[in-house]
Protein backbone atom coordinates (compact mmCIF):
# COMPACT_ATOMS: atom_id res chain seq x y z
CA UNK A 1 0.00 0.00 0.00
CA UNK A 2 1.13 3.23 -1.00
CA UNK A 3 0.78 6.36 1.06
CA UNK A 4 0.36 8.72 -2.31
CA UNK A 5 -0.05 7.52 -6.41
CA UNK A 6 0.30 10.43 -8.79
CA UNK A 7 -0.58 10.59 -12.42
CA UNK A 8 0.82 12.80 -15.10
CA UNK A 9 2.96 14.82 -16.51
CA UNK A 10 6.64 14.06 -16.03
CA UNK A 11 8.71 16.78 -18.56
CA UNK A 12 12.11 18.48 -19.09
CA UNK A 13 11.99 22.01 -17.40
CA UNK A 14 14.74 24.14 -19.51
CA UNK A 15 15.35 27.08 -17.28
CA UNK A 16 17.05 29.66 -18.53
CA UNK A 17 20.43 30.29 -17.05
CA UNK A 18 22.26 33.09 -17.72
CA UNK A 19 24.07 33.49 -21.39
CA UNK A 20 27.08 32.02 -22.97
CA UNK A 21 30.05 33.57 -23.50
CA UNK A 22 28.58 34.18 -26.89
CA UNK A 23 25.58 36.21 -25.72
CA UNK A 24 22.96 33.43 -26.37
CA UNK A 25 20.76 32.03 -24.01
CA UNK A 26 21.45 28.98 -21.33
CA UNK A 27 18.95 27.25 -20.29
CA UNK A 28 19.43 24.55 -17.47
CA UNK A 29 18.03 20.69 -17.71
CA UNK A 30 15.68 20.25 -14.34
CA UNK A 31 13.08 17.13 -14.27
CA UNK A 32 10.04 18.21 -13.41
CA UNK A 33 6.16 17.92 -13.80
CA UNK A 34 3.32 18.94 -11.52
CA UNK A 35 2.30 15.57 -10.47
CA UNK A 36 6.22 14.29 -10.14
CA UNK A 37 7.27 17.63 -8.03
CA UNK A 38 4.30 16.43 -5.47
CA UNK A 39 5.62 12.66 -5.43
CA UNK A 40 9.33 14.24 -4.93
CA UNK A 41 8.43 16.17 -2.53
CA UNK A 42 6.04 13.75 -0.16
CA UNK A 43 9.14 10.98 -0.90
CA UNK A 44 11.32 13.45 0.74
CA UNK A 45 9.72 13.84 3.61
CA UNK A 46 9.30 10.22 4.19
CA UNK A 47 6.24 8.72 2.54
CA UNK A 48 6.20 6.09 -0.02
CA UNK A 49 4.92 7.32 -3.01
CA UNK A 50 4.89 5.57 -6.93
CA UNK A 51 3.94 7.01 -9.83
CA UNK A 52 2.05 6.81 -13.55
CA UNK A 53 3.05 8.13 -16.04
CA UNK A 54 4.80 8.38 -20.21
CA UNK A 55 7.69 9.50 -20.93
CA UNK A 56 10.11 8.76 -24.24
CA UNK A 57 12.50 6.06 -25.35
CA UNK A 58 15.27 9.04 -25.32
CA UNK A 59 18.25 10.77 -22.87
CA UNK A 60 15.53 12.95 -21.32
CA UNK A 61 12.87 9.93 -20.49
CA UNK A 62 16.00 7.83 -19.02
CA UNK A 63 16.64 10.34 -17.22
CA UNK A 64 13.64 11.16 -15.65
CA UNK A 65 12.76 7.34 -14.66
CA UNK A 66 16.75 7.76 -12.62
CA UNK A 67 15.65 10.69 -10.95
CA UNK A 68 12.11 9.63 -9.98
CA UNK A 69 13.97 6.33 -8.66
CA UNK A 70 16.73 8.47 -6.76
CA UNK A 71 14.08 9.89 -5.19
CA UNK A 72 12.68 6.98 -4.03
CA UNK A 73 9.90 7.25 -5.97
CA UNK A 74 8.15 3.59 -7.55
CA UNK A 75 8.51 3.92 -11.48
CA UNK A 76 6.78 0.50 -11.74
CA UNK A 77 3.86 2.88 -13.46
CA UNK A 78 6.04 4.93 -15.97
CA UNK A 79 6.43 3.94 -19.54
CA UNK A 80 8.86 4.36 -21.64
CA UNK A 81 7.52 4.70 -25.29
CA UNK A 82 9.54 4.81 -28.51
CA UNK A 83 7.29 6.45 -30.64
CA UNK A 84 6.95 9.90 -29.13
CA UNK A 85 8.95 12.23 -27.54
CA UNK A 86 9.51 13.10 -24.01
CA UNK A 87 7.93 16.55 -23.17
CA UNK A 88 9.78 19.75 -22.90
CA UNK A 89 9.13 23.13 -20.81
CA UNK A 90 10.94 25.89 -21.34
CA UNK A 91 10.89 28.43 -18.15
CA UNK A 92 11.96 32.21 -18.51
CA UNK A 93 12.44 33.72 -15.14
CA UNK A 94 11.62 37.17 -14.43
CA UNK A 95 14.38 38.71 -11.47
CA UNK A 96 11.85 38.01 -9.04
CA UNK A 97 11.42 34.23 -9.97
CA UNK A 98 8.77 34.37 -11.77
CA UNK A 99 8.38 32.44 -15.03
CA UNK A 100 6.62 32.10 -18.10
CA UNK A 101 6.26 28.92 -20.07
CA UNK A 102 6.81 27.31 -23.46
CA UNK A 103 5.98 23.75 -24.43
CA UNK A 104 7.50 21.47 -26.80
CA UNK A 105 4.26 18.93 -26.75
CA UNK A 106 2.66 18.12 -30.12
CA UNK A 107 2.14 15.28 -28.72
CA UNK A 108 4.56 14.96 -25.99
CA UNK A 109 4.96 11.55 -24.22
CA UNK A 110 3.08 12.60 -21.23
CA UNK A 111 -0.56 12.63 -23.35
CA UNK A 112 -0.40 9.78 -24.96
CA UNK A 113 -0.63 7.26 -21.79
CA UNK A 114 -3.04 4.68 -22.62
CA UNK A 115 -6.18 3.44 -20.23
CA UNK A 116 -4.73 -0.12 -20.62
CA UNK A 117 -0.97 1.09 -19.85
CA UNK A 118 -2.42 2.18 -16.20
CA UNK A 119 -1.56 -0.28 -13.32
CA UNK A 120 -4.50 -1.42 -11.44
CA UNK A 121 -2.07 -2.66 -8.36
CA UNK A 122 -1.30 1.13 -7.98
CA UNK A 123 -4.44 2.91 -8.44
CA UNK A 124 -6.21 0.58 -6.34
CA UNK A 125 -3.43 -0.01 -3.44
CA UNK A 126 -2.82 3.70 -2.21
CA UNK A 127 -3.91 6.22 0.73
CA UNK A 128 -4.10 9.43 -1.95
CA UNK A 129 -4.48 9.44 -5.30
CA UNK A 130 -3.22 12.58 -6.74
CA UNK A 131 -3.50 14.25 -10.09
CA UNK A 132 -3.62 17.49 -12.03
CA UNK A 133 -5.28 18.79 -15.34
CA UNK A 134 -2.22 18.54 -17.68
CA UNK A 135 -3.04 15.07 -18.43
CA UNK A 136 -7.07 15.73 -19.50
CA UNK A 137 -5.77 18.12 -21.98
CA UNK A 138 -5.65 15.60 -24.92
CA UNK A 139 -6.76 11.94 -25.32
CA UNK A 140 -5.87 9.12 -24.51
CA UNK A 141 -4.17 9.92 -21.27
CA UNK A 142 -7.73 12.31 -20.67
CA UNK A 143 -9.87 8.95 -20.37
CA UNK A 144 -6.14 7.24 -18.94
CA UNK A 145 -6.52 9.58 -16.01
CA UNK A 146 -10.53 9.56 -15.37
CA UNK A 147 -10.74 5.99 -15.56
CA UNK A 148 -7.39 5.68 -12.92
CA UNK A 149 -9.51 8.21 -10.59
CA UNK A 150 -12.42 5.77 -10.40
CA UNK A 151 -11.00 2.94 -9.92
CA UNK A 152 -8.49 4.58 -6.98
CA UNK A 153 -11.99 6.16 -5.21
CA UNK A 154 -13.81 2.72 -5.65
CA UNK A 155 -10.70 1.70 -3.46
CA UNK A 156 -11.47 4.17 -1.18
CA UNK A 157 -8.54 6.22 -1.92
CA UNK A 158 -8.40 9.72 -0.95
CA UNK A 159 -8.88 11.69 -3.95
CA UNK A 160 -6.36 14.83 -4.65
CA UNK A 161 -7.02 16.96 -7.42
CA UNK A 162 -4.43 20.03 -8.31
CA UNK A 163 -6.00 21.89 -11.78
CA UNK A 164 -2.19 23.39 -12.24
CA UNK A 165 -3.58 25.85 -15.29
CA UNK A 166 -0.79 26.37 -18.02
CA UNK A 167 -2.78 28.82 -21.07
CA UNK A 168 -0.68 27.84 -24.25
CA UNK A 169 -1.43 23.86 -23.41
CA UNK A 170 -5.15 24.38 -24.03
CA UNK A 171 -7.05 25.33 -27.29
CA UNK A 172 -8.92 27.66 -25.25
CA UNK A 173 -9.72 29.52 -21.88
CA UNK A 174 -13.20 27.74 -22.21
CA UNK A 175 -12.40 24.56 -23.01
CA UNK A 176 -9.51 24.69 -20.53
CA UNK A 177 -12.33 25.88 -17.84
CA UNK A 178 -15.07 23.73 -18.23
CA UNK A 179 -12.77 19.83 -18.86
CA UNK A 180 -11.06 21.18 -15.47
CA UNK A 181 -14.61 21.93 -13.67
CA UNK A 182 -15.78 18.01 -15.20
CA UNK A 183 -13.62 16.43 -12.81
CA UNK A 184 -14.03 18.37 -9.79
CA UNK A 185 -16.75 15.76 -8.06
CA UNK A 186 -13.93 12.90 -8.22
CA UNK A 187 -12.19 14.99 -5.76
CA UNK A 188 -11.87 15.08 -1.71
CA UNK A 189 -9.40 17.55 -1.51
CA UNK A 190 -8.29 20.44 -3.85
CA UNK A 191 -5.31 23.01 -4.19
CA UNK A 192 -5.64 25.99 -6.74
CA UNK A 193 -3.36 28.72 -6.36
CA UNK A 194 -4.86 32.67 -6.23
CA UNK A 195 -4.29 32.82 -10.21
CA UNK A 196 -6.93 29.88 -10.71
CA UNK A 197 -9.30 30.95 -8.24
CA UNK A 198 -12.06 33.01 -10.97
CA UNK A 199 -11.23 30.20 -13.98
CA UNK A 200 -11.60 27.56 -11.86
CA UNK A 201 -14.81 28.29 -9.46
CA UNK A 202 -15.80 31.67 -11.16
CA UNK A 203 -15.33 33.46 -7.78
CA UNK A 204 -13.24 36.33 -6.82
CA UNK A 205 -11.78 35.54 -3.01
CA UNK A 206 -10.33 32.05 -1.49
CA UNK A 207 -13.52 32.42 0.97
CA UNK A 208 -16.20 32.19 -2.01
CA UNK A 209 -14.07 29.58 -3.82
CA UNK A 210 -14.01 27.25 -0.73
CA UNK A 211 -17.69 27.54 -1.29
CA UNK A 212 -18.24 26.82 -4.67
CA UNK A 213 -16.17 23.62 -4.24
CA UNK A 214 -18.00 22.26 -1.16
CA UNK A 215 -20.86 22.51 -3.37
CA UNK A 216 -19.48 20.42 -5.36
CA UNK A 217 -19.08 17.93 -2.95
CA UNK A 218 -15.03 18.84 -1.96
CA UNK A 219 -14.36 18.23 1.77
CA UNK A 220 -11.18 20.65 1.89
CA UNK A 221 -10.24 23.10 0.05
CA UNK A 222 -6.96 25.21 -0.12
CA UNK A 223 -6.27 27.99 -2.21
CA UNK A 224 -2.25 28.92 -2.07
CA UNK A 225 -1.27 33.19 -2.21
CA UNK A 226 2.17 33.10 -3.33
CA UNK A 227 3.80 35.23 -0.79
CA UNK A 228 0.81 35.94 1.39
CA UNK A 229 0.71 32.33 2.20
CA UNK A 230 -2.61 29.77 2.31
CA UNK A 231 -6.05 29.72 3.26
CA UNK A 232 -7.45 26.36 3.76
CA UNK A 233 -10.90 25.47 4.87
CA UNK A 234 -13.48 22.63 5.58
CA UNK A 235 -17.16 22.98 5.79
CA UNK A 236 -17.59 25.28 9.35
CA UNK A 237 -14.22 26.39 9.39
CA UNK A 238 -10.65 27.65 7.59
CA UNK A 239 -7.22 29.21 8.29
CA UNK A 240 -5.63 32.17 6.77
CA UNK A 241 -1.76 31.10 7.30
CA UNK A 242 0.63 33.76 6.02
CA UNK A 243 4.42 32.35 5.20
CA UNK A 244 6.83 32.25 7.80
CA UNK A 245 9.30 34.28 6.70
CA UNK A 246 8.25 37.33 3.81
CA UNK A 247 11.72 37.58 3.52
CA UNK A 248 12.98 34.41 2.11
CA UNK A 249 15.50 34.38 -0.55
CA UNK A 250 13.44 33.78 -3.69
CA UNK A 251 15.84 32.10 -6.78
CA UNK A 252 12.93 30.19 -8.38
CA UNK A 253 8.92 29.96 -7.63
CA UNK A 254 9.01 26.34 -9.88
CA UNK A 255 7.56 23.67 -8.16
CA UNK A 256 6.69 26.05 -5.16
CA UNK A 257 2.70 25.33 -5.32
CA UNK A 258 3.65 21.78 -5.85
CA UNK A 259 6.61 21.20 -2.42
CA UNK A 260 3.53 23.21 -0.37
CA UNK A 261 1.22 20.29 -1.79
CA UNK A 262 3.42 17.57 -1.25
CA UNK A 263 3.95 18.98 2.13
CA UNK A 264 0.35 18.94 3.44
CA UNK A 265 -0.53 15.52 1.70
CA UNK A 266 2.36 14.28 3.72
CA UNK A 267 0.43 15.31 6.72
CA UNK A 268 -2.65 14.46 5.67
CA UNK A 269 -1.15 10.34 5.09
CA UNK A 270 0.73 10.43 8.51
CA UNK A 271 -2.38 11.91 10.49
CA UNK A 272 -4.52 8.92 8.78
CA UNK A 273 -7.48 11.31 8.77
CA UNK A 274 -9.85 11.98 5.81
CA UNK A 275 -10.09 15.64 4.90
CA UNK A 276 -13.83 15.70 5.50
CA UNK A 277 -11.61 14.72 9.79
CA UNK A 278 -9.33 18.00 9.35
CA UNK A 279 -10.57 20.49 12.49
CA UNK A 280 -9.54 23.87 13.19
CA UNK A 281 -6.19 22.75 14.53
CA UNK A 282 -5.08 20.37 12.05
CA UNK A 283 -5.71 22.86 9.34
CA UNK A 284 -3.66 25.32 10.44
CA UNK A 285 -0.84 22.63 11.68
CA UNK A 286 -1.15 21.57 8.20
CA UNK A 287 -0.93 24.68 6.07
CA UNK A 288 2.05 26.05 8.42
CA UNK A 289 3.86 23.11 7.29
CA UNK A 290 3.19 23.24 3.65
CA UNK A 291 4.08 26.90 3.86
CA UNK A 292 7.30 25.72 5.30
CA UNK A 293 8.44 23.40 2.36
CA UNK A 294 7.46 25.80 -0.43
CA UNK A 295 9.52 28.48 1.17
CA UNK A 296 12.55 26.06 0.93
CA UNK A 297 11.69 25.17 -2.67
CA UNK A 298 11.86 28.74 -3.71
CA UNK A 299 15.30 28.82 -2.52
CA UNK A 300 16.59 26.55 -4.97
CA UNK A 301 16.80 26.00 -8.60
CA UNK A 302 14.56 24.13 -10.18
CA UNK A 303 11.03 21.50 -9.11
CA UNK A 304 12.50 18.53 -8.10
CA UNK A 305 16.16 19.35 -7.25
CA UNK A 306 14.83 21.68 -4.75
CA UNK A 307 12.41 19.91 -2.53
CA UNK A 308 13.40 19.71 0.96
CA UNK A 309 13.97 16.93 3.33
CA UNK A 310 11.92 16.43 6.50
CA UNK A 311 14.73 17.39 8.63
CA UNK A 312 15.38 20.62 6.91
CA UNK A 313 11.54 21.39 7.18
CA UNK A 314 11.40 20.66 10.99
CA UNK A 315 14.98 22.92 11.44
CA UNK A 316 13.26 25.67 9.48
CA UNK A 317 10.17 25.49 11.66
CA UNK A 318 12.42 25.61 14.78
CA UNK A 319 14.11 28.41 13.69
CA UNK A 320 10.94 30.24 13.17
CA UNK A 321 9.57 29.14 16.49
CA UNK A 322 7.19 26.69 15.50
Amino acid sequence: MFDIVALGELLIDFTYHGRSENGTRLFEQNPGGAPANVLCAASNLGLSTAFIGKVGKDMHGDYLRRVLEEKGVDTRGLISAGDVFTTLAFVELSDSGERKFSFARKPGADTCLLTSEVKGELTEECRIFHFGSLSLTDEPSRSATIEAVIAAKKAGAIISYDPNYRAPLWRSENEATEIMQSVLHFADIVKISDEEVELITGESSPEAAANYLFQKGISCAVVTLGSNGAYTAVEGTSVMVPILDPNVSVADTTGAGDAFWGGFLYKLAVSGLRPDELDQTQLLDFTVFANAVASLCVQKRGGIPAMPTISMVKEFLADKGE
